[in-house]
């Protein structure tokens, strides 16, 4: 029987669907709308926990992640609602990890306390820039100072706390971003997120982009240098790169996102939610409806919150296995990747190692420095026939 999942461990991802805007960057799941019944939504969650615990019974839980859209746009009761359904559903690991993504504005952070009391350990906190004209221009609600003030307040509450920046922003330069690197890393707990800006199609930036709008871009040179100087300072302020955009000191991790990477088993619940579910050996796919409405429609009727589950081949599983796990520093199990695919891939690894791409050592295939920046082709090499 396949179970490769526990390799990884077992969590459960919650989309919270609903922001108060919409920024211009965005290509995530989140929708503006004029009220919430937080009362409806909370049934519709939990019927659905109740629904997949149903399917994973006695698995034990390592993270909960509420994401979106914007989270701390939930009443913290609402939260509390949720994880009580949650500890009852399944048995928790003792060190179990709940993260909620928030927005740094004053009227969220005011909610922190209540989100702590409901179980909520971890706050990740979307600042994406620590200077007001950038902040406007990324279509983000708060000012520098906003931000700072519900950073000082989620510290006071929660032991961890992440925030999130952008770089390679418009006009930005690699001084003014170096600068800024180190003020967030004066600022910093334990972890940072720090992302590249992407455009991508379907978004404002994305039609701004393709109509000659959005000016002053950093060529791929200047972005490169900033990558550069990105993974430098941060490991010279104690921060190693366990991901290609996360950064942390030693035994801060996001529990959460190494399970992804780690390629364990994760339930998704609500709009546009994905999953991973091994039942009876076999691994699925599983998919949401993006429509909010779509998706609390279907839950209310009484059927299920999925419009997809997909069982994944070995092929599929071995591909999605070292694509994840090849993001991360540590690279992936060479055993693991054995008895998942019955291939040791040993002339394309020698390949690519004669290259420089990748490394092994100590049972583990890595992609190196050099490789990193390539490391779709990298894949796309080792999985040749």
């Amino acid at each position: 029987m396949n179970n490769d999942w526990e390799n990884g461990g077992f969590g459960l991802y919650i989309h919270w669907p609903f922001c108060q805007a919409k920024c211009p960057y965005c290509d995530f799941n989140s929708h503006v709308v004029r009220e919430i019944d937080q009362a409806v939504w909370r049934d519709a969650y939990i019927s659905e926990i109740r629904r997949t615990a149903a399917e994973t019974e006695g698995r034990v839980l390592r993270s909960v992640f509420f994401g979106g859209g914007t989270p701390s746009m939930m009443d913290p009761d609402l939260v509390d609602s949720i994880l009580r359904e949650v500890r009852a559903a399944w048995p928790a690991a003792n060190d179990i990890e709940i993260t909620l993504e928030a927005n740094p504005t004053s009227v969220e952070a005011g909610r922190f306390r209540g989100y702590r009391d409901a179980g909520v350990n971890r706050v990740s906190m979307g600042v994406q820039a620590l200077n007001d004209p950038d902040l406007k221009a990324l279509g983000r609600l708060h000012s520098a100072s906003e931000a700072m003030a519900a950073f000082d307040v989620a510290r006071g509450v929660f032991d961890r706390v992440s925030f999130d920046l952008i770089y390679a922003r418009q006009d930005q330069t690699v001084g003014a971003w170096e600068a800024e690197l180190k003020q967030a890393l004066n600022l910093a707990i334990d972890h940072l997120s720090l992302y590249q800006l992407t455009i991508e199609d379907g978004t404002a930036f994305g039609d701004r982009y393709a109509a000659g709008k959005l000016r002053g871009l950093p060529d791929e040179d200047r972005a490169t240098e900033m990558y550069e100087v990105t993974q430098a300072i941060t490991v010279d302020a104690g921060y190693h790169t366990y991901e290609v955009s996360n950064h942390a000191k030693p035994g801060q991790e996001s529990r959460h996102n190494l399970l992804y990477w780690h390629y364990g088993d994760y339930v998704g619940i609500g709009p546009g939610a994905h999953g991973r579910v091994t039942i009876d050996g076999q691994r699925y796919a599983t998919e949401a409806p993006l429509g909010p409405f779509d998706w609390l429609k279907a839950v209310r009727k009484g059927g299920s919150g999925e419009s997809d589950r997909t069982a994944l081949s070995l092929p599929d599983q071995t591909s999605e296995f070292l694509l994840m796990g090849l993001r991360v520093t540590e690279g992936v199990s060479l055993a693991r990747l054995q008895a998942l695919s019955g291939d040791t891939y040993d002339a394309n690894i020698a390949g690519l190692r004669d290259m420089g791409m990748v490394e092994t050592k100590d049972g583990q295939l890595r992609v190196t420095a050099k490789g990193r920046p390539l490391l779709n082709a990298v894949l796309s090499e080792l999985l040749r026939d």
